[in-house]
């Protein structure tokens, strides 16, 4: 690796409460516990995870990955495929999530399939554009630990919503049989990567220190939302048959 190769996630140790980070802009968010799987073609980001696949053993294969706020997460190339000048910069929103290596295939092409799983929330005290890829200096977030009696009533409301609400998406009652998780904060994780909302929305879900106040905003969501699909599906026609041709009858 040479000199001018941006730091990999092997020095993204806790000191104190900051550490440096390889950083993917991506268009979605990533929760703590949630699986994200990639396609890896463009160069900058084969060279992020080649630095991380020749990592020693035992060192943590992490990279943070962070929403786009505005742009775009390929980088413009010119006719000849060499990157513009200046182009592909974006704006990323100020908290991501760690997404920890699981699996990793190389392809023919040199590019990779990769499968990651979201670790620790951060957020981006100063980024880093000088070398291949971004880097960024991070403060870690605190994550609750131990028993919280108001988050885990909330929890219970909170399952029972998530039910209507994927009810109301997934009719068929054979694939909304399966189990929810029990611990308050990775439900509220579940539900804020699962649920149908916009990027803006799981953005503030994450950023919410507290599993309690995530909780709380998620069963407001979901009332939302589920209100919305009721609306939608009070037409007095089913929507298949709006979306086909009408018949001679």
């Amino acid at each position: 690796m040479s000199r001018d190769t941006p730091p990999p996630a092997d020095r993204a140790r806790l000191d104190g409460v900051t550490a440096r980070l390889p950083v993917f802009p991506l268009g979605t968010v990533l929760f703590p516990g949630l699986v994200l799987p990639l396609h890896i073609f463009e160069e900058r980001y084969r060279a992020l995870i080649r630095d991380l696949v020749q990592l020693p053993e035992g060192a943590a294969r992490e990279f943070g990955v962070v929403a786009i706020q505005a742009g775009w997460e390929v980088a413009p190339t010119a006719p000849d495929g060499r990157p513009v000048p200046g182009g592909g910069e974006v704006t990323l929103h100020e908290v991501g999530c760690t997404a920890e290596l699981r699996q990793v295939t190389e392809l023919p092409d040199g590019g990779f399939d990769i499968v990651t799983v979201g670790r620790r929330r951060f957020r981006i005290a100063e980024v880093d554009r000088s070398a291949a890829y971004l880097t960024a200096e991070v403060e870690w977030l605190p994550e609750p630990g131990g028993a919280d009696e108001a988050a885990e009533l909330l929890a219970a409301r909170v399952i029972s919503v998530f039910r209507q609400y994927l009810g109301l998406i997934r009719p068929e009652q054979q694939e909304i049989s399966e189990q929810l998780p029990e611990d308050p904060t990775v439900l509220s994780h579940l539900v804020a990567a699962t649920a149908a909302l916009t990027v803006e929305d799981r953005q503030r879900l994450l950023a919410i220190d507290d599993t309690t106040t995530r909780l709380r905003t998620e069963l407001r969501l979901l009332n939302r939302e589920a209100a919305l699909l009721r609306q939608v599906r009070a037409v007095p026609v089913p929507l298949e048959e709006l979306a086909s041709p009408p018949t001679p009858n």
